[in-house]
């Protein structure tokens, strides 16, 4: 018997709705690995993706929309993409959205429209690289780059004005130095901080660089720990003269020192903090728990893990760790680490931790003797974090004749120089100065950090490297500050530049001038924030500053800050503390602007 076949004619909405069905189906296959091929599906995702599509799953199966990124995760993960990027650089073509999503994976950020062009962030665990490294970073840059880098404010390298051709043979170049892009950007565990001054240190109670490396190693080599639902941030801090800003991080080591009698060892530990933020306006908290050194990776690991479940795949806005904390808590959220370590954590009071050894605001500038007999750490100064290729080379060569062959990244967007013998001093610091930098600085150039701002951008409303510079010249030669200052500036929301935990803080806004809604670069400036033990969220102003006024504005409520404190010895931040942001304006509008 002939079988007719049955011609249906379907209207334009159920073509549509087919459409969207088929392809749905085909994004849920490869999201878990299965190729388009409906048969060898499998109702259980697995592979090191496995978590991620889990998590994914459920956002679907909810009725939510998953945000942008984790469908561009879904559809193919970036490691996978590895050819197209391979194809890109011979075409010299840019991303597309999702790619330059993607690209992250490898460090590699597209630009535009502030620059045709990439940026690439490097990994340097706890900010420590060799001389080679850095000589052999300059020479590549200067071949395929804009011919400079910067220090960032996570003790890290970053490179720019990379065009598309390039990207692949930079990133690959980096890896033959023995350094590596991997997982700085997107939604990965970014690069991990120590104390810049492990192992040197006088005063530390601990050196971090065991402890940083064991876990930077551990990211790079498990696919599972990359893709999660938001960027992670995890930091050590050993106690040493030189803070490493760890109560920012998602995740805070702090050694401690832990006294005998409270039930549990005594001894140097780590007390742990979770949910730190500060673009957020929150700092890691502290509980009474305590981690053993050794056990920090397995801590760090069980956290990621139990974020990678539960952290916002639907609103980008809302996807960091402490938005998990805030929802349900601390304590459930510890029960579900302990439950997944199989163990209970070492709990102590406060009053069971010896005081810990305060930071110096300036021993990320200048000679500073380590705790190795006839050996100094030597700070050099680089201008809001910027350092050329020549100079790369200079303190590479600094470093190899004169040092212990090291260069260690700070937070403070300068390097220092450890193991200069006491007789070669002299000699060092003249050739520092010889390539144009400077081992001392001001107090207002010491503290003086900006993010890079809509030169090199998209998020950015204002020119913040040149606007702190700015400040930096107009202020210096003006108010003679004889205390440490920091005066931070932010191009945006994300508060790469940390405004909030400044002393003077700026973060960048449009400011409307005139009756047509004109708009100039301008910001919004902060006072009384502060960091470790004077943690607290800076507080606003002055609004709508335009940012050709900056300057004058920083340079009043500094004179205000002379002309009011109770004595020399009172800080910027106890005599801004004193006085709320309207009382702080009326001092500052008081004074004159020289």
């Amino acid at each position: 018997m002939k079988m007719e076949t049955l011609s249906v004619d379907f209207t334009d909405e159920q073509k549509r709705y087919l459409e969207g069905f088929t392809a749905g189906l085909q994004i849920s296959r490869v999201g878990r690995g299965l190729g388009g091929n409906a048969g060898k599906a499998s109702s259980e995702p697995t592979g090191p993706d496995a978590a991620h599509i889990k998590a994914q799953d459920k956002v679907i199966a909810s009725g939510k929309k998953l945000a942008d990124p984790e469908k561009f995760k879904r559809e193919e993960h970036p490691f996978d993409a590895y050819p197209r990027l391979k194809q890109q650089a011979l075409d010299n073509a840019p991303p597309s959205a999702a790619d330059n999503f993607r690209w992250r994976y490898y460090g590699l950020f597209y630009v535009a429209p502030a620059q045709d062009s990439y940026m690439c962030r490097l990994r340097i665990p706890n900010g420590i690289l060799k001389h080679w490294q850095f000589s052999g970073l300059a020479d590549l840059i200067e071949q395929l780059c804009g011919p400079f880098c910067h220090v960032t404010t996570r003790a890290n390298l970053q490179v720019r004005e990379i065009p598309p051709k390039h990207a692949v043979a930079l990133i690959e170049g980096i890896q033959d130095l023995g350094l590596c892009s991997r997982g700085t950007g997107a939604d990965n565990i970014r690069n991990v901080t120590g104390t810049p001054t492990a192992g040197i240190d006088p005063q530390e109670l601990l050196d971090t660089r065991e402890y940083a490396r064991e876990w930077h190693y551990h990211i790079l080599n498990d696919r599972s720990l990359y893709g999660l639902p938001r960027k992670f941030n995890v930091a050590f801090d050993g106690a040493g003269k030189i803070a490493a800003l760890e109560d920012t991080n998602d995740i805070a080591f702090t050694a401690v020192e832990v006294k005998d009698g409270f039930g549990t060892d005594a001894g140097i530990w780590f007390r742990l903090g979770l949910g730190g933020i500060t673009g957020h306006k929150d700092f890691a908290k502290y509980t009474d728990i305590i981690v053993k050194p050794a056990d920090t990776t397995k801590v760090a690991d069980a956290i990621v893990r139990i974020f990678i479940d539960l952290g916002d795949r639907t609103n980008r806005n809302k996807a960091r760790l402490k938005y998990v904390l805030d929802g349900m808590g601390h304590e459930k959220f510890l029960a579900l680490v302990e439950e997944r370590l199989g163990k209970p954590f070492a709990r102590v009071p406060a009053e069971a931790f010896a005081p810990r050894p305060p930071a110096d605001r300036m021993a990320h500038i200048g000679v500073h003797k380590q705790k190795q007999d006839g050996l100094n750490w030597i700070g050099v100064s680089l201008p809001l974090g910027r350092v050329t290729c020549e100079q790369m080379r200079g303190l590479a060569k600094i470093a190899q004749d004169l040092g212990d062959g090291d260069l260690r990244l700070t937070v403070w967007q300068n390097l220092l120089i450890p193991g200069v013998r006491d007789e070669n001093l002299e000699l060092a610091i003249a050739a520092i100065r010889k390539i144009g930098l400077a081992v001392d600085a001001s107090h207002i150039r010491a503290g003086l950090i900006a993010c890079t701002g809509n030169a090199g951008c998209r998020f950015a409303a204002s020119n913040t490297k040149r606007h702190a510079a700015e400040i930096g010249d107009w202020c210096e030669p003006r108010v003679d500050i004889d205390t440490p200052i920091n005066i931070h500036v932010t191009g945006c929301h994300h508060s790469c530049a940390q405004h909030y935990i400044s002393d003077i803080g700026l973060i960048a806004a449009r400011v409307p001038v005139g009756e047509d809604n004109d708009t100039v670069e301008g910001y919004h400036l902060f006072a009384r924030g502060g960091f470790g033990p004077d943690a607290d969220v800076g507080q606003e102003v002055f609004r709508d500053l335009k940012a050709k006024d900056a300057p004058q504005t920083v340079e009043r409520l500094l004179k205000a800050y002379l002309k009011h404190r109770v004595s020399p010895e009172e800080s910027f931040l106890t005599f801004a503390r004193r006085h709320d942001g309207a009382t702080l304006r009326r001092l500052a509008d008081a004074e004159v602007s020289a």
